[in-house]
């Protein structure tokens, strides 16, 4: 919780348990900062369509959204059926910075490249998806992501604060499984896989055909 010290007023911390909610009465509203500490924000679904609303009608000043893990941007094809790119709120909202920053020519781009690597064998193929992400920080993508899940009508701001690989790395230093962070896949079948899942996200979703 040191980042604490960048929001003044007091602070309260909400776990997500089995309920989305605190308890009433605890937070002076339009005075608090109210901290929701999560393990992980895939989707982002339940965020914006449950969790923030409820959360707002505390009228805290500011709800800040802390992910003890990194910013999920690739698949993990390791047993988890999680193999769609556009289930994840943080490629969602890199797709709509290059929109907005006139970078689609890269989306174009690392879609040529990926359907390049898949004419190679499986063991030569490279993760061509990380490039798209290369022209943003952590922090522009942090305040997209809160701009797509921030619901209509809510009244307090909302930041997210997410962990650092590295931070990860030091807090599991025997544990380095992070390619659904960093796309560093384990196996070649990792970087084909990941590779057709951007072929098929721009097929399928923006009509874009080799």
């Amino acid at each position: 919780m040191s980042e604490a010290r960048r929001w003044p007023g007091r602070i309260l911390s909400c776990v997500r348990l089995h309920v989305y909610d605190i308890t009433y009465g605890s937070l002076e509203p339009d005075v608090d900062n109210l901290v929701i500490i999560d393990d992980s924000i895939v989707r982002g679904t339940t965020l914006r369509e449950s969790i923030f609303k409820i959360l707002d009608r505390l009228h805290p000043r500011k709800i800040v959204m802390v992910s003890s893990s990194p910013q999920i941007r690739y698949p993990d094809y390791y047993g988890i059926d999680m193999a769609r790119l556009e289930e994840f709120i943080a490629f969602r909202a890199t797709i709509a910075l290059l929109t907005e920053r006139g970078l689609w020519q890269l989306v174009s781009d690392t879609y040529e490249a990926c359907y390049a690597e898949l004419r190679k064998p499986k063991a030569e193929q490279r993760n061509c998806v990380c490039g798209l992400y290369k022209p943003f920080t952590v922090d522009d993508i942090n305040r997209k992501m809160a701009e797509m899940l921030r619901p209509v009508g809510m009244q307090a701001p909302v930041e997210f604060v997410f962990q650092t690989i590295e931070g990860l790395h030091a807090a599991c230093p025997e544990h380095q499984g992070d390619w659904y962070f960093t796309g560093q896949y384990p196996t070649p079948g990792g970087n084909k896989l990941v590779n057709e899942a951007f072929v098929n996200y721009v097929e399928q979703n923006l009509k874009l055909r080799k």
